[in-house]
């Protein structure tokens, strides 16, 4: 089901850039972490945003770690990850 994310993303720190969305909501643990990750790796001047069916708490360090800035907002039909670089 789509997500309406516009006003999601404008609610969050994140800056005005394009942005990317990745629905990880279907995949099983470990995948929407390394599917997060392995995208965060092409994202130069992009915003990525992660629709999940939960909080990626396991991702949160590994953002951390990488110097990245997120915001987290539930959203009825998915719990939407912004992700930015500092």
């Amino acid at each position: 089901m789509p997500v309406e994310t516009d006003h999601i993303v404008e609610e969050t720190d994140a800056p005005e850039q394009r942005r990317e969305e990745l629905d990880v909501r279907q995949l099983g643990p470990p995948k929407p972490l390394s599917k997060t990750l392995e995208r965060l790796t092409e994202l130069e001047e992009r915003i990525l945003v992660q629709l999940n069916d939960r909080a990626p708490q396991n991702l949160y360090p590994k953002l951390d770690d990488r110097g990245y800035a997120y915001e987290t907002v539930e959203a009825d039909d998915a719990v939407v990850t912004v992700i930015w670089e500092r």
